[in-house]
């Protein structure tokens, strides 16, 4: 952990829920975004979309071509994730689930529009 803004003890995340289970996790700096994602590796072609109720909650469906095995799939989910959300593919790193279809991505620098992309992916246009 980082110290604190005295040099003291380390400044602890703060955490608020977002709305429909996404959570922002922030440490004085850019805000960072925690986004369940359900992988379907062995897809025909990558697609982005769509809502799974898992253990984490609300989880956005990311379909992937390589298979599960050797974190390909993990990968190629986290690189589709950032392309759909127009990021740096280093934006997004694995939180954890790096042996699951379940799992949790962290987002750097989230912006305000972030959570609204985010839920429009998951949960289709708004009506």
């Amino acid at each position: 952990m980082r110290p604190g803004p005295d040099g003291g003890a380390p400044a602890r995340p703060s955490r608020a829920r977002g709305a429909e289970g996404s959570g922002v996790e922030a440490v004085t700096g850019p805000a960072v975004l925690t986004v369940a994602v359900r992988v379907k590796p062995g897809a025909s072609r990558a697609r982005v979309g769509g809502r799974f109720d898992g253990p984490y909650g609300p989880a956005l469906v990311i379909a992937v071509h390589p298979p599960a095995a050797d974190g390909r799939a993990t990968e190629a989910a986290r690189r589709a994730l950032a392309e759909a959300l127009r990021l740096r593919p280093a934006a997004v790193r694995l939180r954890t689930g790096a042996a699951s279809r379940d799992k949790l991505f962290l987002v750097d620098g989230a912006d305000p529009d972030l959570d609204a992309r985010l839920r429009q992916l998951r949960d289709g246009p708004a009506r």
